[in-house]
């Protein structure tokens, strides 16, 4: 998405809720964020997500999870009938329901390249089936404790969902890091070091990779180059400092830019909209 607009996407007025669309054309929507998090179970159809740096393919059943603020768009198959769920959840609100459950930790642990993505494996599938049946037609019950079994209901599938994210692997049982080990590695020395030397000298020495070999690699992994991949970041940290209160110049130079100007015209570029805006 370097250089698209991403922009700000849909309100969000009750604690959740949970669409079932069916498109007979489908639509392609632009790149966006919204303030809450957002589930999508894939019924039917042809549609790939781009989340932040990653690209997925969904088949029938797959989850795709995109926690709040991330940047998202669906490219949609027009020649195939597109039919999914859509949850959208304030977290805050299926933290309170439940506390000490972490029902939300599914959108945290599958906020990472690559990691958006859940293949639920059969009995999953027919759990999950079961439980959106039950939501759909507990949408118009209005009998007694209407509301708290529309809860119980959320919190099933939460539950459901969480149960799906694969367990992280045991560090003393990991084999020895492969070249895209390292790329993950890497990632994730950016995000913790947006305000350093991101060089592709000084990466690229990170994972003991060649400059060549390793922006070979990293556009692989990542589809895009280096120097976009650390803009985005950049842009993304920023954003969410201002939302969080901080003075757009203060975070601007947090996240590694140096000369305001070029962050308010890239900020305008990514975002569509300028830091006092996005505040």
């Amino acid at each position: 998405m370097d250089g698209g607009n991403a922009r700000r996407e849909g309100y969000l007025h009750e604690p959740y809720r949970l669409f079932h669309l069916r498109d007979t054309a489908g639509q392609e929507r632009d790149y966006h964020f919204h303030e809450f998090d957002k589930l999508v179970i894939l019924l039917s159809g042809r549609v790939t997500y781009e989340v932040e740096t990653s690209a997925y393919e969904l088949r029938p059943w797959d989850l795709l999870l995109v926690r709040h603020h991330a940047i998202h768009k669906a490219d949609i198959d027009r020649a195939e009938p597109y039919e999914r769920v859509i949850l959208y959840l304030d977290g805050r609100y299926a933290d309170r329901l439940s506390p000490g459950a972490e029902l939300t930790a599914c959108f945290d642990r599958a906020d990472r390249p690559g990691r958006h993505r859940l293949t639920p494996d059969e009995p999953a599938r027919q759990r999950l089936a079961g439980i959106l049946a039950a939501m759909e037609e507990a949408r118009t019950d209005e009998g007694f404790g209407a509301g708290a079994l529309r809860d119980a209901l959320l919190i099933q599938l939460l539950v459901c969902v969480n149960r799906a994210v694969p367990a992280e692997p045991d560090p003393a049982q990991a084999s020895p890091a492969g070249p895209g080990d390292r790329i993950a590695g890497i990632l994730s020395y950016i995000g913790e070091h947006l305000d350093g030397d991101l060089s592709v000298a000084e990466l690229a020495g990170r994972a003991y990779l060649s400059r060549y070999h390793f922006m070979r690699l990293f556009k692989e992994q990542t589809g895009l180059t280096v120097h976009a991949y650390i803009r985005r970041r950049r842009l993304l940290r920023a954003a969410e400092r201002i939302r969080a209160g901080v003075p757009a110049g203060r975070a601007a130079a947090e996240c590694g830019f140096g000369d305001y100007s070029a962050f308010y015209r890239a900020f305008r570029d990514c975002f569509g909209a300028s830091p006092g805006e996005i505040r």
